[in-house]
């Protein structure tokens, strides 16, 4: 086992990088298994003591990022993309995608929503996928040379910071990561700055319908695992009104019964009667909202000099070492 793949369960997240810290060495480890072991990965599987997204270290199965795709939208799709998708739900079949429209996918993973996203824009829109973690990115970037993606692009970056220009995006999704932020105040906001007038808020994430227990927000596994880090209904409804949103809902998609809530709780070092604390008040959720003003079209994409000077870092880089786009 490695030093990314060690854990501590008992350790709570305190300051913002000790969580990113956490959630790169947990995603990143997800991602070299993918790219080590394609043929045989899952997503939600055992390895190294880490079960994927969420669930626990001897589960196989996942409630969370489960059966989340059907097969004809994932024609053409790398089977690696599937492999490291660590969400929970499919945002772009809900987020009404259409032609021409520029996506931004915050934490895009090994890009496979970025891709679908792509594929329903056409080749006059544009898909950004903005990551973290360096494995991630690099798996995004080969995944993205096996689609033969030509309308896509990939940026090193928090999505508490987003390295785009304001109001150059039309629409802004995400797959089960703004419950692993530990400043989801700010990611409101960058995501209310970067959207056009009249753009879409719309993603996936787990959200907490009740309180829950403080020994489970206390425990990093479950941090990690989508679920400790999650907003209350209420929260998340208050945060994108602050944001200046309009209209903001929350659609479940999934609520986690009791027979979940034990698989989630599995490997975390909790004691299984705990599940009963999470049956009933943990679900996915699809989140919409409306930034105010008529629809206005994003400007020209920015250039990559524009991109580093807004805070985007060297640039995502494939597992061959070079920069995006070199090897077409």
């Amino acid at each position: 086992m490695t030093t990314d793949d060690r854990f501590n369960p008992a350790s709570a997240p305190s300051t913002l990088d000790e969580i990113r810290a956490t959630v790169k060495a947990r995603y990143g480890a997800t991602a070299r298994r993918v790219a080590d072991s394609a043929a045989t990965a899952s997503c939600c599987g055992p390895a190294e003591g880490s079960s994927g997204c969420c669930g626990g270290t001897s589960e196989s199965w996942d409630p969370i990022t489960a059966d989340l795709y059907d097969a004809g939208e994932m024609a053409g799709i790398p089977a690696e993309a599937l492999l490291a998708s660590l969400g929970c739900g499919s945002p772009t079949a809900l987020a009404e995608l259409r032609e021409g429209e520029t996506v931004l996918d915050l934490g895009s993973g090994g890009g496979i929503d970025v891709l679908l996203s792509a594929r329903r824009v056409g080749p006059t829109g544009k898909a950004y996928g903005l990551d973290m973690t360096d494995e991630m990115l690099a798996l995004a970037l080969d995944n993205k040379a096996r689609a033969g993606a030509t309308n896509v692009e990939f940026l090193k970056g928090h999505i508490e910071a987003i390295p785009l220009p304001s109001n150059t995006v039309d629409v802004i999704i995400s797959n089960c990561v703004i419950n692993l932020s530990g400043d989801k105040r700010q990611v409101m906001r960058e995501a209310f700055r970067v959207l056009a007038p009249g753009g879409r808020f719309a993603v996936s994430d787990v959200i907490v319908r009740e309180g829950l227990p403080d020994v489970i927000k206390e425990n990093m596994s479950l941090w990690t695992g989508c679920v400790s880090g999650a907003l209350e209904e209420s929260e998340f409804l208050a945060l994108l009104t602050e944001a200046g949103f309009e209209n903001p809902s929350i659609e479940p998609t999934r609520i986690y019964d009791r027979a979940d809530a034990s698989a989630l709780l599995k490997g975390t070092g909790l004691d299984d009667s705990l599940a009963d604390e999470i049956a009933g008040r943990v679900m996915s959720g699809f989140v919409r909202a409306t930034k105010p003003g008529g629809t206005v079209r994003p400007t020209t994409p920015p250039s990559a000099r524009e991109l580093v000077a807004l805070g985007a870092t060297e640039g995502a880089r494939s597992s061959c070492g070079c920069d995006d786009d070199c090897c077409r």
